[in-house]
């Protein structure tokens, strides 16, 4: 799977921006995308936004899945152990899975706020990794399991996009050596930026990897145990309700 989204929408950390040649703009990203990749859904968005998935070559135990309600669009890779329990809690049919169940999910964090972010990811038992974009108020949420069964990677297009696939070869080809893994056990919104699910309160801060020949190599983000997010910061993840 393949989403790109502008900077209107959110802003990558900077240490998804790599200097380097090798780097492609959105409109080429997509390209390559569906010239390796079979039977593709592929759905514009705006400012050259857009979100690609497929079944090909997909893992028989990682299953992809895609799915869009009420102007809310959402690719998953994975599974939910907790799915029934879940469809409970959140009042839904037996016929909703996974890619659904996180639409609903999430509409009821955007428009009621009963659980605040962090509890709404943390809620999800199993091995995933999620992509959502909200058409109506221009903001994504992203998600990766505790475990990081799923692989989920993201970077920085040449124009200054953000990008997130389950294909780091792909990322690594058009973003550039910027391209690092998703972190485990944190979710990535337009409104709170990177956080961890498990540890709410402290910031994630990125900690640039470093090659043989002293050259950058992405970065891994990790939990910072010594910095607390700010009483401002840590309020705004409480409500996400739309005015």
């Amino acid at each position: 799977m393949l989403a790109v989204f502008s900077d209107s929408v959110a802003h990558g950390p900077e240490a998804l921006a790599s200097p380097g040649p090798k780097r492609c703009s959105s409109s080429e990203l997509a390209s390559i995308y569906r010239e390796n990749h079979k039977d593709v859904m592929y759905l514009n968005l705006e400012e050259n936004s857009f979100m690609a998935y497929t079944h090909h070559r997909q893992p028989l135990l990682t299953p992809r899945s895609f799915a869009a309600l009420d102007d809310i669009f959402c690719m998953f890779e994975g599974t939910l152990e907790n799915l029934a329990a879940l469809r409970q809690q959140y009042g839904l049919s037996k016929s909703v899975n996974e890619s659904l169940l996180v639409i609903e999910a999430y509409k009821a964090l955007r428009d009621r706020a009963p659980y605040p972010p962090h509890q709404v990811v943390g809620d999800l038992s199993g091995r995933f990794a999620f992509v959502l974009f909200d058409n109506h108020s221009k903001k994504i949420f992203v998600g990766k399991d505790m475990a990081g069964k799923v692989p989920l990677f993201w970077g920085t297009t040449s124009d200054g996009l953000v990008a997130f696939s389950d294909d780091e070869s792909l990322l690594r080809r058009t973003c550039g050596n910027g391209t690092s893994a998703f972190p485990q056990g944190c979710y990535f919104s337009s409104d709170d930026g990177l956080r961890s699910y498990e540890h709410p309160l402290q910031e994630v801060t990125a900690v640039p990897q470093i090659d043989s020949q002293g050259q950058t190599y992405g970065a891994t983000f990790k939990v910072d145990f010594q910095r607390t997010l700010s009483r401002e910061r840590s309020g705004r993840m409480s409500s996400w309700g739309v005015a």
